[in-house]
């Protein structure tokens, strides 16, 4: 059932963010963003709070129904800003909460495998034992990536890339998709623990054949090794790192892959139909996109 609530949404002026709060916007929903000392944003819909500044959390936190984080990072800010929002919460007398999850399903993914994943499974921890109803959503990777930071396909050389299995099934939604059923749920008081979404699911193979067909140039799969070598590659990569508490090394996109090939963190029970239908952004589209992006660019 889709209520008109109050909605605090922290981590709103990142990319994923502020899709966020375009699509509670939609609805009839008040909305207030949490924002860090500094922004200079501090004004109506805006608060600027420290997450160490219990204070200043509960104040705008008081008569808010949900809270959704979009907060981005590695344990600053995953764990710890996260466990400070979720206590003032709590103590504010907040209904739901809405981590931020936003990823493939690290709760069967092996110790040690994904420094990402493993964040998230720590603060559940925490979220399962508070008082407070809490929706994770879970959507495999985001598939803007595809077109950038993950470097799968080999655009220029027209391969892609694979590692164990090119046949893998792998999960893929676009942020402005993702942003769509958080905000619903957010406004849904019935929405379960777990809202698993995919807006496509593919395989390598059936990268490349999209590929082919789009350009009319044949891709080739290419194997990249096995899932061990590139745990072992993210390992050293991990090692070598000189800054520890950035969210998106190299190393942890290796990571990601390996968790996505190896099946670990595949999603197992998506519900794509849980608000109606919808015309959902495939792989195909967003490459389609990007090509005449990129055409129209040269």
């Amino acid at each position: 059932m889709i209520t008109t609530a109050t909605v605090l949404v922290a981590g709103a002026t990142g990319d994923l963010g502020r899709r966020i709060v375009r699509e509670l916007l939609r609805h009839d929903t008040l909305v207030r963003v949490l924002t860090r000392p500094g922004t200079g944003t501090a004004h109506g819909m805006f608060h600027e709070v420290a997450y160490t500044d219990r204070a200043g959390l509960a104040s705008a936190l008081s008569g808010v129904d949900t809270v959704i984080s979009a907060v981005s990072g590695a344990r600053p800010v995953i764990v710890d800003a996260q466990r400070a929002l979720l206590a003032a919460a709590v103590a504010a007398g907040v209904a739901r909460f809405i981590p931020s999850d936003y990823s493939a399903d690290y709760r069967r993914i092996t110790p040690g495998s994904n420094r990402n994943f493993e964040l998230r499974r720590e603060l559940a921890a925490d979220l399962d034992a508070a008082p407070i109803r809490v929706t994770s959503v879970l959507n495999g990777a985001f598939a803007d990536m595809l077109t950038g930071q993950a470097p799968m396909i080999l655009f220029k050389r027209h391969r892609v890339l694979f590692w164990s299995s090119p046949d893998q099934i792998l999960d893929f939604t676009t942020k402005d998709d993702v942003a769509r059923i958080v905000a619903l749920a957010a406004l849904d008081a019935k929405a379960p623990r777990v809202v698993e979404i995919a807006g496509d699911r593919v395989t390598a193979r059936s990268i490349a054949g999209t590929m082919t067909e789009l350009t009319k140039t044949p891709f080739s799969l290419q194997w990249a090794g096995t899932t061990g070598t590139l745990a072992a590659m993210s390992r050293i990569g991990r090692y070598l790192s000189k800054d520890k508490d950035q969210a998106f090394p190299a190393w942890q996109g290796m990571q990601y892959f390996v968790s996505m090939f190896n099946g670990e963190a595949e999603l197992q029970h998506i519900n794509n139909d849980r608000y109606g239908p919808h015309d959902w952004t495939s792989v195909r589209d967003v490459l389609d996109v990007h090509l005449k992006e990129t055409t129209d660019g040269h």
